[in-house]
């Protein structure tokens, strides 16, 4: 199945399926910090405005979007500049089978090429044990660790922050 997976640049038509993805990240996890599923028409302001700016991909097969990544800056303060923060969605039925680390070793690829970029940030739900071991496999490492910081599903949870230094 990965042979048959396409990496390529998101487009305004993607705005749909990547909603699709990450409204079920938000209603039904706490991988997603946010709590109001978002429409198509503000996911795809975001996608302009991040994809104008910095590397956005989707993973498709068989003409359909089965997942996406990104980086934008970490922080907004200007000294933060050459620090990026990566952010990765499959659609549930395509977790496990490749497609994430395909899309990972491409948005990494894509940051070493950038002009100043230093590293990557990963802010993770301490409870996404899933999440944590696949960025220790692209090669993130955990640096930091904030507790109930996030408030979600009736329960307090902790962030841990990984990064790859490029």
């Amino acid at each position: 199945m990965i042979n048959e997976t396409v990496i390529r640049h998101v487009a305004e038509k993607d705005a749909a399926t990547i909603t699709r993805i990450y409204n079920h990240y938000i209603t039904d996890t706490t991988t997603s910090f946010e709590m109001k599923a978002l429409s198509e028409d503000e996911m795809l302001g975001r996608i302009k405005d991040i994809s104008s700016h910095y590397p956005y991909f989707v993973a498709e097969q068989k003409g359909r979007v089965i997942g996406y990544c990104y980086v934008h800056q970490w922080k907004d303060r200007a000294a933060y500049c050459n620090t990026l923060e990566v952010t990765i969605y499959l659609d549930p039925e395509h977790k496990g089978c490749g497609t994430g680390s395909l899309l990972m070793k491409h948005l990494i690829e894509a940051c070493r090429k950038l002009d100043g970029c230093k590293n990557l940030i990963a802010c993770i739900t301490e409870e996404n044990a899933e999440s944590i071991a696949f960025h220790k496999r692209m090669g993130f490492e955990k640096v930091s660790h904030f507790k109930k910081v996030g408030y979600k599903l009736d329960r307090w949870l902790d962030v841990v922050d990984m990064e790859m230094m490029l």
